[in-house]
C-alpha cells in the first residue's frame, strides 16, 4: 500500500487504470505506465486488522476505537490502514458447526453482493453499506479496507439474483463444486461463463462506492484460482478507484511470482500466523525462500502481527483472551525479519489495549524507515541458528544490519561489517536500544539472546 496515495483528477485516474491494465497483459510497459502503476502500495502497507483480536464480530464502535488510536498514536509514523476482516455480513458468530461446514445467514442485496450486518455495523443501515464508517476513517485522514471471501454467495445462488450489467442470473456462474474448505458461505465462480466477470466488476464498482481503499481476498492463493485472481484485478481497474489488493491466505505458488506481480500489490507467503515460536521461526525461513521476488508495488506478506490483546472473541484459535505469547525478545525479532525483508506491516491486536512496549515497537521510526525506505533487502549468511541480513538506505549513505537468533539460547556474534561494503571507522547505531555500539578490538561483538532479533544502522 502507498504510504501517500495520490488521488488525482478523473483524468489522472484514467491515466493510472489504462496503464495499470497494460501493465497486467504485456511484459513490456512504457515510462509513463511504470511511472503510473507504482502510485499504489509503493512502500509496503501498514495497518490494523480486526481479525486476531475480534475474529469475524468486530463492531462498528470497535473499529472507530481503534481508527481513533492509529490517528492519535501511529498516524504519525506512517500508520493508515483499518482493515474489517471476515464475516461482517452476517449475524451468526457463535455457530457450534463445524467451521468447514458452517453456512451462516448472510445479508445480500439485490445483485447477490454481500453487505454489512446492521448488527454488527448499525449506520450501514438503509443500504448504506459501509460508507459511513469509511467516511469516518477518512475524516480521520486514514484508509479503509475489507476482507471479502472469494466466489459468489449461496444465498443470491438460492435466489437466483440478477448480475448486475448482465443478462445472467447468479446459479448461472457459480461453480458449485467449488467452494472454500474452510467457510461454506460462497461458491467460486465459473469464469468461462457470461457474467462472471460482470459479477465481480459489479462488487468493486459496490466497494468503491462506499470508499474501500483496500481489499484482502481469502481462499484465492492457495489453493491458486488464477482465472479468478485476474478477474477481481481488472475489477479493481474497471471501478476506477486506486484499491490495494491482498490475496489469502498461504502459502502462495512462489514457482510463478510474475503472475502475482501483475495482479497483486500483496500476497500471502504462509497459513495464518499466530504468537507461537515455532511459527515465527519458520516465518524466517519462508522469508529467506521469497526475498529475491520482492519489487516495489508488489509484497510477499508475512501475515498479521500478533502483538498486543489478542483474542477477544473466543471463537479465534486457542479460545483465549490474552496479551501476545511472544516474549520481548521475540517480539523483537519478528519486528526486525518483517523490516529487513520488507513485508507488509498489519496490526493484530486491538489497539486501545497496548501498552508501552508494543506501542514503542510500533512507533520506532528507525525500523519503520528500514521495512519503508530499503533496497537491496537480503540474507547473507545462516550459520550456527544465526541469520545474518543486509539491507542499503535508499535516500542516505546508511547501511542496514538484521541478526536474528533462532537457538534456545543466546549467542555472542561478530557483526561481519565487511560484507556491507564500508571500510574504515564507521558508527554502528543499535535500533531497538537507540544506543551506539562501542568497539571492541578490531570488531562490533553483541551478545544476542535466544529468540532475540537486533537492527543497526551503520555508516561513516
Amino acid at each position: 500500500m502507498n504510504k501517500k496515495t495520490i488521488y488525482g483528477s478523473i483524468a489522472i485516474l484514467a491515466v493510472f487504470l489504462s496503464a495499470s491494465c497494460n501493465k497486467t497483459t504485456t511484459k513490456t510497459a512504457t515510462s509513463t505506465e511504470t511511472k503510473t502503476e507504482v502510485l499504489i502500495a509503493q512502500t509496503p502497507p501498514m495497518g490494523w486488522n480486526s481479525y486476531n483480536c475480534f475474529g469475524g464480530s468486530v463492531t462498528e464502535a470497535e473499529v472507530k476505537a481503534n481508527a481513533d488510536y492509529m490517528a492519535e498514536k501511529l498516524k504519525q509514523h506512517g500508520w493508515e490502514y483499518i482493515v474489517v476482516d471476515f464475516l461482517w455480513y452476517c449475524d451468526d458468530q457463535t455457530s457450534a458447526e463445524k467451521f468447514a461446514n458452517r453456512r451462516p445467514d448472510q445479508y445480500i442485496d439485490e445483485y447477490g453482493r454481500l453487505i454489512p450486518s446492521v448488527k454488527l455495523h448499525p449506520s450501514a443501515a438503509g443500504g448504506q453499506g459501509f460508507k459511513p464508517l469509511a467516511d469516518y476513517i477518512h475524516g480521520k485522514g486514514l484508509k479503509f479496507g475489507i476482507h471479502i471471501m472469494r466466489g459468489i454467495p449461496r444465498q443470491a445462488i438460492s435466489g437466483n439474483t440478477p448480475i448486475k450489467n448482465s443478462d445472467a442470473k447468479a446459479s448461472e456462474v457459480a461453480n458449485l463444486a467449488d467452494t472454500c474448505i474452510w467457510y461454506g458461505g460462497l461458491v467460486g465462480l465459473n469464469m468461462t461463463k457470461s457474467g462472471a466477470h460482470e459479477y465481480y466488476n459489479s462488487l468493486f464498482e459496490l466497494y468503491a462506492a462506499w470508499g474501500v481503499d483496500y481489499i484482502k481476498v481469502d481462499d484465492i492463493s492457495f489453493p491458486y484460482h488464477a482465472d479468478e485472481i485476474e478477474a477481481v484485478h481488472k475489477a479493481i481497474l474497471n471501478c476506477r478507484r486506486p484499491i490495494v489488493l491482498s490475496l489469502s491466505p498461504g502459502p502462495a505458488f512462489i514457482g510463478n511470482p510474475q503472475h502475482l506481480r501483475s495482479n497483486a500489490n500483496m500476497w500471502r507467503i504462509s497459513g495464518d500466523f499466530w504468537d507461537k515460536w515455532p511459527a515465527l521461526k519458520k516465518q524466517l525461513f519462508l522469508c529467506r525462500e521469497w526475498a529475491p521476488m520482492v519489487t516495489e508495488g508488489h509484497w510477499p506478506d508475512a501475515d498479521m502481527l500478533p502483538l498486543g490483546k489478542l483474542n477477544i472473541r473466543t471463537e479465534l484459535k486457542d479460545s483465549q483472551e490474552r496479551f501476545t505469547n511472544f516474549n520481548k525478545d521475540e517480539q523483537h525479532f519478528m519486528m526486525t525479519l518483517w523490516a529487513i525483508f520488507r513485508s507488509p506491516l498489519m496490526i493484530g491486536g486491538n489497539m486501545p489495549d497496548n501498552d508501552e512496549f508494543t506501542l514503542s515497537l510500533l512507533t520506532n521510526d528507525e525500523m519503520l524507515r528500514v521495512n519503508q525506505h530499503s533496497t537491496d533487502n537480503r540474507e547473507i549468511s545462516f550459520n550456527d541458528g544465526i541469520s545474518i541480513w543486509t539491507a542499503d538506505d535508499k535516500e542516505n549513505p546508511v547501511k542496514y544490519m538484521a541478526v536474528l537468533n533462532v537457538n534456545d539460547a543466546s549467542k555472542t556474534v561478530v557483526l561481519p561489517l565487511e560484507s556491507t561494503g564500508i571500510s574504515g571507522e564507521v558508527k554502528v547505531h543499535d535500533i531497538w536500544t537507540t544506543t551506539d555500539l562501542q568497539m571492541a578490538g578490531k570488531g562490533y561483538s553483541i551478545s544476542i539472546p535466544a529468540h532475540a532479533g537486533c537492527l543497526f544502522s551503520i555508516q561513516k
